[in-house]
């Protein structure tokens, strides 16, 4: 389970149907964590069962999560761009007889509640409300992660409402973390603005500059293809799956005890036997009404998108691959035009990040390199009449966009800083290297100004921060003492004591994400228009009107 928040229950048991041969799932490596991160996820667990004690679910008892009986090694759902499909390189699922799927806490939720085959394996924001204008007793709404704080009240039909507002408007799990008397920086202030007080009120929060628990809310990472991630959790606490499987059914389900060894394997290998993306465009941003169609190359087309080819990809992934720094620190001449040319497995930095969809080009595909302002891109935007044509050719044009178009990055903590270098010459792919996937491929953490209050060049303004928290942080040792800090979510910060981690967070997959909206850690961009308008803003990009429509239905059809 690495990178999902798993805010259900992290199961245990068989959850698959596997042939005797079959190889065991590729997993993330087990990554050192400090003693800090330790305590962090120690005094999570440790926190919940408090509240729990103290603030009791109300009565009746709560309503367990329900799951279809058998899912196909295939699965296929509607989304909002056409469809999104699941594929378990290991067969049909058979849910009775998956701990994926089972009631192992004591509140109703098993893993299956905040990660769903119609959102990807994540959870989306209409999910969430649709679910609750149905039923406001749905095993989501938990008042120990799923409401604002875990004393609100839920007397009333409006007084649910306001306590799982963040849930409903932005699909975000509350995350409660602890303080520690090491840390290189402490609590100044803090402002709840969702109307809970939770991170002032000392039972629930914040009681010394460097005591209590910090509460940021956060969206469930979804538990697929979870093989191509290096980091686990957004702040990357976890130290493996196994421990973070554990962790999750002792605060999210509100187990009574932890798993057995057993059954943690068994929930793993379920989770990176599955891989998740976008199978089907019948209609992208308006482009069309046919749509491109098929993504997956199953009408002959030469596409390469949709779940079954992740699998194959992951077979040629490990950790570092393609990344555009080197291990000796220096960046890569093939992206930036200067520094060595160096990458972990010695292959070098490829820009070309994705290529799923050179079968929509001009050349069919034989020019993979083409700039996305060149005649070459230009002219596929004429000529064609067909609507299904055009809409190919635009996702083609976004893959370009992702791929060619380059800005300076600035001011990055986690690149900039990392790298010596104020401004480096970088495209999407720069922090989104991993081949045909998108996430960093590396245990890389930056913050590109998501949890500032106020992201540079007024990029905030893309983003809808409300409900958030506003911490005001004051770094009191290390290099940075004396600088402050105004973020919503402190980050990596809160695992590793460092004044230079505040904010960051890791890199996550791409694929799959029309399914799963809103965007970043704190889900505040509403919809990929607004995810693209940010980096836009932020880094003064400078994207025509075409290139940002291509951009956006390329992201749609991952």
């Amino acid at each position: 389970m690495k990178a999902i928040i798993l805010l259900s229950s992290v199961a245990l048991i068989p959850i698959i149907v596997q042939p005797a041969n079959a190889q065991t799932p590729q997993q993330p490596a087990v990554q050192a964590t400090p003693p800090s991160a330790n305590a962090a996820t120690t005094g999570e667990i440790q926190q919940k069962q408090n509240l729990h004690q103290r603030f009791p679910e109300p009565q009746p008892q709560p309503e367990v999560q329900s799951a279809p009986a058998v899912i196909p090694q295939l699965d296929t759902e509607t989304d909002d761009e056409g469809q999104i499909s699941t594929f378990n390189e290991f067969g049909q699922t058979a849910t009775a007889q998956s701990a994926f799927f089972d009631n192992l806490g004591t509140n109703g939720r098993t893993c299956f509640t905040c990660h769903q085959l119609t959102d990807g394996m994540g959870l989306g924001q209409a999910n969430a409300t649709n679910r609750f204008n149905a039923d406001p007793n749905d095993p989501l709404f938990r008042l120990i992660d799923g409401a604002t704080c875990p004393d609100d009240d839920v007397s009333t039909p409006a007084a649910q409402a306001q306590a799982y507002s963040l849930l409903t408007a932005k699909g975000l799990i509350r995350i409660s973390l602890p303080l520690q008397a090491g840390f290189q920086f402490q609590i100044v202030s803090v402002q709840d603005t969702n109307g809970s007080d939770c991170n002032n009120n000392p039972t629930t929060g914040v009681t010394g500059p460097q005591t209590g628990f910090v509460n940021f809310y956060r969206r469930p990472i979804p538990s697929t293809s979870l093989g191509f991630d290096s980091n686990i959790m957004w702040d990357t606490r976890e130290p493996s799956l196994e421990h973070q499987a554990i962790d999750a059914e002792l605060t999210h389900s509100q187990a009574a005890q932890a798993p057995s060894n057993g059954q943690v394997d068994n929930i793993v290998d379920f989770e990176t036997a599955v891989f998740t993306a976008q199978s089907l465009d019948t209609g992208l941003a308006g482009i069309s009404v046919a749509g491109a169609g098929d993504l997956t190359g199953a009408d002959g087309s030469g596409a390469t998108g949709g779940p079954q080819t992740l699998v194959q990809q992951l077979r040629s992934f490990h950790t570092g691959i393609n990344n555009p720094f080197g291990g000796n620190g220096q960046q890569n001449a093939a992206f930036a035009g200067s520094g060595p040319q160096f990458n972990p497995d010695g292959q070098g930095f490829n820009p070309a990040i994705f290529n799923i969809y050179n079968a929509f080009g001009p050349n069919q595909g034989g020019n993979t390199q083409v700039a996305s302002n060149s005649p070459v891109a230009a002219s596929s935007q004429g000529g064609a009449t067909d609507p299904q044509t055009q809409a190919r050719q635009a996702l083609f044009r976004g893959q370009q966009v992702f791929n060619t178009v380059q800005f300076q990055i600035t001011g990055v903590p986690g690149v900039n800083d990392v790298q010596g270098q104020a401004s480096i010459t970088g495209t999407c792919g720069t922090c989104h290297n991993s081949p045909n996937v998108g996430n960093f491929t590396s245990d890389v953490t930056m913050d590109t100004g998501v949890t500032a209050v106020n992201a540079p060049n007024g990029a905030s303004s893309n983003l809808d921060e409300s409900g958030l928290p506003v911490f005001t942080v004051l770094c009191t040792a290390g290099p940075m003492a004396g600088q402050t800090f105004t973020v919503t979510d402190l980050g990596v910060a809160m695992t590793s004591g460092q004044c230079a981690d505040i904010g960051k967070t890791k890199v996550p997959v791409i694929r799959g994400i029309a399914a799963r909206s809103p965007y970043f850690h704190n889900g505040a961009a509403l919809e990929i228009t607004n995810l693209v308008q940010f980096y836009n803003t932020r880094f003064n990009i400078g994207l025509t009107a075409q290139q940002q429509a291509d951009l956006e239905v390329f992201l749609e059809a991952q």
